[in-house]
């Protein structure tokens, strides 16, 4: 594994989809990460979503496993513990995503390992923090928003706030600001040669969402709704279907971008309003009428050629096989453990001087748990008999 964080040791205790995808990220930037795994949990990363590997075998490649090594082992056994307190000697990072004081019942919290390894950088991600009033609570992407604000004024006045297609608190909050907040201990790190603990919560991350919004509101404390302002709704800035039941999105807030979208549109006579009229409602209507009349793509003919901020809303496939993504290179083809091809979705940062080279589509859970345990030392029949007793269950 090559990259620009190559020499970096990750031991990744994650399940769920913002640890495992913050872990593949860096894994791509050529970190070593070795995720440790119960073995007779559900590995929820492993179906969000589950590849099936081939008709003729009877497990999954999960894509969020990419790069790494796996291995499982049963954290409740005092075996295990020790196992994990050799490794965390030998790595720079962990990274786990428990409810608050469950490490800390297995003697795996920071307090405990920074012990034997005083430079560890320990990154917890939950949903509340390790000190709100909320910190044992379960929760969800779903929750997490909710609490936020962000859902206050997302959505329709009619309809309230909708989902999204995609996990906004779990992958930009709880995934990002670990990435973010590790690499920058690392940095410190590098500077003073300490480590330290960081603690994501995936709703602090979700407040800080409010960037547009928050800062206006804590100065005239003026509560922001559905559709009342032009981000959200309160102007021409939207979606708007077309007349083959399909969309195009517009953005085009800056003058010149709405006055070339009036034009394509056959209404020059609404550049003078503005893209936020005071009556927008009633314009906004009679746009949709007029996207209407065409179909997504006639539209398409027809804005391609018009700087005004307007794009096709794609559905997956069509994203997936766009000249953009092509040209950028965001499908990768890898390599399965046991022969044959996979397609995956690439990491989206692109280094003049570290390009990503990935290994692997991914490998079943314990792959590499004995390879692990005979680095540790361990004779073959150590680890016979551990297997027998149940410690990688």
């Amino acid at each position: 594994m090559s990259g620009p964080l190559k020499g970096l040791k990750i031991l990744d205790f994650t399940t769920l989809l913002p640890g495992p995808f913050a872990t593949m990220n860096l894994t791509d930037l050529g970190a070593d990460v070795l995720r440790v795994i119960s073995g007779s949990r559900p590995d929820l990363a492993a179906f969000a979503p589950p590849f099936l590997a081939g008709t003729d075998i009877s497990f999954t490649v999960p894509y969020m496993q990419r790069g790494k090594r796996s291995m499982t082992l049963n954290l409740k056994d005092p075996r295990a513990v020790q196992i994990v307190r050799q490794l965390i000697s030998d790595y720079d990072i962990l990274i786990e995503q428990f409810r608050p004081g469950v490490m800390a019942k297995f003697g795996l919290d920071y307090e405990s390992l920074k012990e034997i390894n005083p430079a560890i950088i320990y990154c917890s991600i939950t949903g509340y923090g390790q000190d709100s009033p909320l910190s044992g609570k379960a929760g969800h992407d779903i929750n997490y928003l909710a609490r936020s604000g962000l859902m206050s004024y997302s959505g329709k006045k009619n309809g309230g706030p909708s989902l999204m297609g995609m996990q906004i608190a779990d992958v930009a909050s709880g995934s990002y600001n670990s990435i973010i907040g590790i690499l920058a201990a690392v940095v410190y790190r590098n500077e003073t040669g300490k480590g330290q603990y960081i603690d994501i919560s995936m709703t602090d991350g979700a407040i800080a969402f409010n960037a547009m919004v928050g800062g206006s509101y804590l100065v005239d404390n003026e509560e922001p709704g559905r559709e009342g302002f032009f981000l959200n709704g309160g102007s021409l800035y939207d979606f708007y279907e077309t007349k083959d039941e399909k969309y195009i999105s517009f953005g085009g807030i800056e003058p010149q971008f709405f006055a070339a979208f009036c034009q394509a549109i056959g209404r020059p006579d609404l550049i003078e309003s503005g893209v936020a009229p005071q009556n927008f409602e009633e314009v906004k209507q009679e746009v949709r009428d007029i996207i209407l009349t065409k179909t997504r793509d006639e539209w398409m003919d027809i804005f391609d050629n018009t700087d005004a901020c307007v794009e096709p809303v794609l559905s997956l496939s069509e994203a997936l096989n766009d000249p953009h993504t092509k040209k950028r290179n965001m499908v990768v083809e890898l390599d399965l453990p046991w022969g044959g091809k996979m397609r995956q979705l690439a990491n989206p940062i692109k280094f003049s001087g570290t390009p990503q080279e990935y290994e692997k589509a991914g490998v079943p859970a314990g792959t590499h748990t004995k390879e692990i345990l005979r680095e540790l030392g361990y004779a073959d029949g150590d680890i016979d008999a551990f297997e027998k007793g149940g410690l990688f269950n």
